[in-house]
């Protein structure tokens, strides 16, 4: 995933679709990338105390003990930095929450009360869905309840009203364009159907974000408050789309770097597949099958065959359609599993991208085929966050 296609606006790497510490550090190091998108909290405050310095989590908390450790102020003792005390998330770090309803403003209100009260920093996320027929009919994922210019208006005006938060920014990401495949393979007709409900989305959302983003500024211009930070919009599928509104100073990405297999179904880009896992075979059945062990390691999302993980080496196997990818073996089909003997090694993709490092403790970074680093997972570090 070139940073290019962004340009001149810097992207925000998604944590959620990398999660490893190592590769998020060297990618950040790029020219074009700026800052981290979070997926919770409690993983913001871990990264903050190992380094990272802008932090967005782009979703909202209900974790009441992370809110206080996010409103507490401190730094680690002298003796305890001698010991190789992590830092505090406070020291040398940005970690903004997002919001958008009164009831999250609360919720951090009530944290800040119960102990030390440090500035808040807050975001607002917006829908960018797409609604037809008066809103009866809505596309998108279902994410903000704040749709309208004056519903993020009325928000802001909130945020300003309470002591120890600051707007520092506005996010809205359009699910529906970013992150669904206009070129579903052997489905011609749904393939029109997503382009043109893509294209009439994106017009209308174009609008309606710049009306968003001139009414939170309004409020912000007539209290005479911080302006805002950042305008975060788009994702992998929408890259240039988004940036090219001008009302977006960043665009957020991160699954195009491994290159899952739900990204074959996009028209704008064809990322080289740069994540994969391997399965032992460990029986041959009979012939042109073999099974490996384990495999199902299944992505999140409908329930359907495009969630399934992937063959890819050697070519021509194949799912069975019996029994899919398995928690403890897979059958894979094609007449080239009667060349695989058993202990041999096949490779398959993930549908997602970060949701495969659950499954492994660490991965094998690879330059041609010699692999030149082991570098953790989140799993691999002994950490969990959802």
């Amino acid at each position: 995933m070139p940073s290019w296609r962004a340009a001149p606006k810097p992207i925000r790497l998604a944590s959620k679709s990398v999660r490893c510490r190592a590769l998020q550090e060297r990618i950040l190091a790029r020219p074009g990338f700026r800052g981290t998108l979070a997926y919770t909290l409690p993983e913001a405050l871990w990264l903050a105390s190992r380094g990272a310095g802008d932090l967005l989590v782009a979703y909202p908390t209900a974790d009441r003990d992370a809110l206080r450790t996010l409103s507490a102020v401190g730094a680690p003792t002298a003796a305890g930095a001698a010991h190789g005390e992590a830092r505090s998330p406070q020291q040398g770090a940005r970690v903004s929450v997002m919001v958008d309803s009164v009831e999250q403003l609360e919720m951090i209100d009530d944290a800040r009360a119960a102990g030390a009260r440090a500035t808040v920093r807050v975001c607002i996320d917006a829908d960018a869905g797409w609604r037809l027929l008066g809103g009866r009919i809505a596309v998108g994922a279902k994410r903000s309840p704040l749709h309208r210019p004056a519903q993020a208006g009325a928000l802001a005006a909130e945020i300003l009203n309470r002591e120890g938060l600051r707007l520092v920014g506005i996010m809205a990401y359009e699910a529906q364009i970013a992150g669904l495949g206009d070129r579903p393979p052997g489905r011609p007709l749904r393939a029109l159907a997503i382009r043109a409900m893509q294209a009439r989305s994106a017009r209308e959302l174009a609008v309606r974000r710049a009306r968003i983003v001139a009414a939170v500024q309004g409020v912000i211009a007539a209290r005479g408050a911080p302006e805002l930070e950042f305008v975060n919009g788009g994702g992998t599928g929408s890259l240039e789309r988004t940036a090219a509104e001008q009302c977006v100073t960043e665009v957020a990405a991160g699954s195009g770097l491994y290159a899952p297999a739900l990204f074959d179904a996009y028209r704008a880009f064809a990322p080289a597949p740069a994540a994969l896992f391997a399965l032992p075979v460990v029986r041959r059945p009979g012939p042109g099958v073999v099974t490996a062990l384990g495999g199902g390691y299944l992505a999140s999302g409908p329930a359907d065959a495009a969630r399934l993980p992937r063959p890819y080496l050697p070519p021509g196997l194949r799912l069975d359609r019996q029994e899919g990818a398995g928690e403890v073996q897979t059958p894979l089909l094609g007449d080239v599993a009667d060349a695989l003997a058993v202990g041999d090694r096949v490779y398959l993709r993930h549908a997602k991208a970060g949701e495969l490092c659950e499954r492994f403790r660490s991965l094998h970074l690879l330059e041609g085929d010699e692999i030149v680093d082991e570098v953790p997972t989140y799993r691999g570090e002994g950490e969990c966050f959802l």
